[in-house]
């Protein structure tokens, strides 16, 4: 089978090449694919850094914020000189620098309900790691409905979640293991809390990882299972999800999936 590398793709990518779990099919189905990152910072910045050096075809990054000195502790995608920039343009200029081969598409905008729904439908699959549960709720209800895998990771202080949510493959989604409610409160955030750098890196990156494993269709899944991570004890821990057949969001879906 040809596949439709350069001389110079077949070189940079070539470690992922040489694993036969990967391989050059492998290979083209990451060029051929495309991923939504949602919020350009803590999360955002390890996982579209590693999302375009695997060679992800096509990555769009959505985030309404600007450089700030306090980001750079941990939004390793931004520098001194970008501090008062979008950080769209300033990830654009980091991850074009590192690979040139790819299609950026930069979204400066907060997502809204009017507004979500369009995105999330042009690409095949969304890391999500933005800073505030109203925008969590409308990305996983996007992408339920458009039938999209979400890869969703939280930090905060020395802790980090990570979880894929997939109800068309059975699993729950993110609003049946947060419900949502009229009085639920963002809690706090990195300004008030504080957050340790490096565990923001660690959970972009296992969410890099759980997003390149899902487009080539590698290993186990995260679907269904909650990954969480003490920094401080140096634990991993897993539990199992269970969906709510009555989840407002995905509920139809499970039910669609357990008459089949």
């Amino acid at each position: 089978m040809a596949f439709d590398f350069t001389e110079a793709e077949i070189q940079r990518y070539s470690r992922h090449i040489l694993l036969p779990e990967v391989g050059g099919t492998g290979q083209a189905a990451l060029k051929a694919a495309s991923v939504l990152v949602v919020g350009a910072g803590g999360l955002g910045s390890p996982s579209a850094l590693y999302l375009a050096a695997a060679g992800v075809g096509r990555i769009g990054l959505v985030d309404d914020d600007a450089v700030e000195l306090s980001n750079l502790q941990r939004q390793i995608l931004h520098t001194t000189q970008s501090v008062g920039t979008p950080k769209v343009e300033s990830a654009r200029a980091r991850l074009e620098a590192l690979n040139p081969g790819i299609v950026l598409e930069t979204w400066p905008m907060r997502l809204t309900a009017e507004t979500v729904d369009d995105l999330v439908s042009r690409y095949d699959l969304v890391c999500d790691g933005c800073d505030n549960f109203t925008t969590r709720y409308l990305v996983n209800a996007a992408c339920v409905r458009a039938g999209k895998p979400l890869v969703s990771a939280a930090v905060q202080r020395f802790e980090g979640q990570l979880s894929t949510f997939h109800p068309a493959r059975g699993g729950p989604c993110y609003h049946c293991l947060y419900p949502q409610t009229d009085g639920l409160a963002d809690g706090l955030s990195c300004g008030e809390a504080g957050v340790f750098g490096a565990v923001t890196g660690v959970m972009g990156t296992l969410q890099a990882t759980e997003a390149l494993k899902d487009l080539l269709g590698l290993g186990t899944s995260l679907v269904g299972r909650l990954l969480m991570w003490d920094a401080l004890s140096t634990r991993f821990t897993t539990i199992t999800l269970q969906r709510d057949p009555t989840c407002p969001v995905c509920g139809a879906v499970n039910r669609e999936i357990s008459d089949g």
